[in-house]
């Protein structure tokens, strides 16, 4: 069956499937360094209680089976070896059907997670490795030749995440049409990097060709993802040069990361194929159907993108096969960031000595540089920007947050850079305050070696302390 297969896409096959076993590794180490504090039996939105009011059939789970802080645990590193395995090349040592259900473990362990994980993982790069991940399972290995209807059905993703971005920004904010977006970007954005300092100071002018530029790439440059070769290949190399721009300006966890793989989708690496038997036919029948379900569910996702009430990061079936993608369709003008600080004093004063927790990614100290860490995500980081944003977002779980910092927990201080406490010394009271911060100027950075200046706002949190904590000695 020739025309099932393209064999000249067997490298383009393996390059694409060892870099999403790399992204999936960091996906469940993220899971398993992190879910203790955020989704644990003492998390702040704890797995338990989210089963115990939703069924299982609105969010498929191995958790709606069986939940403890072990099993995930062991869910979340069996992911990891699973992954790591796949990285090294297992599946290609396995027979065909063998290979498939390797695959699909990685899939179902991280679906359970994402499907129990509430606030946490409600990140459009989430759905987006899910719905690639299934994919993969059908790519098939060393056995036969990779399959054409999906290596279309990557690339259509790939259109989907660069049109559907592209509309949701002209739909969207002013900032977009007028090429002025950048001008506040780089200094509002959840995470800022190391460089991103210095690209919110670039030239305006040059601002405006990013924007500019980011318009055709998004807009117009996907459609050549269809195009015979070596169209498709520049098409594709285009997007990531754009993703490697967004990497070096800013950490978004995987999702470049994972926009860059499905890019590599579409590149048709110069190779001679090697001699693979032809598909047998049980393979051609699993992936022309599951071919046609896709592409039936994209009905949603594309009836979505169309739309002038056009919405974003929305997955439109609870196994996430085919979802909407999205990205900054408004732009902050200013940032404001929710700084927590505690007090082991007897009384809560507004001069008494309080100290200031540090995050590891997001923007405290106004001396302290920020650090890259995408494509790892600090979770408890990006949902404190929306915090910022608005106390609603933060409802659900910022009064745990306080609570657990009350009682120095170890899994919630693990997620911090620094505890201003120590172990045995918790405070008694914690509170937060919201501030305005800004990018320094040239000048004030050489004056002051601060790369934030910060203005007191309002209070965001007053002084709050554990119940009974008036007879703690």
């Amino acid at each position: 069956m020739e025309w099932f297969t393209a064999s000249d896409y067997w490298l383009t096959r393996l390059v694409f499937q060892r870099a999403l076993a790399g992204l999936y590794l960091v996906a469940f180490l993220t899971a398993a360094l992190q879910f203790r504090a955020l989704i644990g039996e003492r998390g702040m939105l704890p797995v338990p209680r989210f089963t115990a009011r939703v069924p299982a059939r609105r969010s498929p789970s191995l958790f709606h089976l069986h939940y403890s802080d072990r099993f995930f645990a062991l869910c979340a590193w069996s992911g990891c070896a699973v992954s790591a395995a796949l990285l090294a090349g297992l599946d290609s040592l396995l027979p065909l059907w063998g290979g498939m259900l390797l695959w699909l473990v990685p899939w179902v362990l991280y679906l359970s997670i994402v499907n129990v994980g509430q606030t946490w993982y409600s990140f459009g790069w989430e759905s987006l490795l899910l719905e690639v991940g299934f994919l993969a399972v059908f790519l098939g290995n060393d056995e036969v030749g990779p399959p054409v209807v999906v290596l279309f059905l990557l690339r259509w993703i790939l259109f989907r995440v660069e049109f559907g971005a592209g509309l949701i920004k002209l739909r969207g904010d002013e900032c977009w049409r007028k090429l002025t977006c950048l001008d506040h970007h780089h200094e509002t954005q959840p995470m800022p990097g190391p460089l991103s300092w210095f690209f919110h100071h670039l030239p305006k002018p040059l601002h405006r060709v990013e924007v500019a530029a980011n318009h055709v790439t998004q807009l117009v440059v996907p459609f050549l993802l269809f195009a015979p070769q070596p169209v498709a290949t520049a098409a594709a190399a285009l997007m990531t040069v754009t993703q490697l721009w967004l990497v070096l300006s800013g950490n978004f966890a995987w999702l470049n990361w994972i926009t860059i793989v499905l890019a590599l989708s579409a590149v048709a690496f110069p190779a001679d194929p090697p001699d693979v038997p032809g598909a047998p036919l049980w393979y051609v029948v699993v992936v022309l159907a599951v071919s046609a379900l896709l592409l039936g569910l994209s009905y949603r996702p594309v009836r979505n993108m169309l739309s002038r009430r056009q919405v974003m990061n929305r997955s439109f079936d609870p196994l996430h096969l085919v979802n909407t993608y999205g990205a900054f369709g408004s732009v902050s003008r200013v940032r404001y960031e929710v700084v927590i600080e505690g007090t082991a004093d007897e009384t809560a004063r507004e001069d008494g000595d309080w100290r200031e927790y540090e995050f590891r990614g997001k923007p405290g100290d106004p001396r302290r540089w920020p650090r890259q860490f995408a494509p790892y995500h600090l979770r408890l980081d990006w949902l404190m920007w929306f915090a910022a944003l608005s106390p609603a977002y933060a409802g659900p779980w910022f009064g745990a947050l306080v609570e657990r910092l009350l009682e120095n927990d170890r899994d919630t201080l693990r997620l911090l850079r620094r505890s201003p406490f120590p172990p045995d010394a918790p405070p008694r009271y914690v509170r937060a305050r919201l501030f305005r911060y800004r990018y320094t100027t040239w000048r004030e950075l050489r004056e002051t070696g601060a790369c934030w200046e910060r203005t007191y706002v309002r209070e965001f949190l007053p002084p709050t302390r554990l119940a009974g904590a008036a007879q703690r000695p």
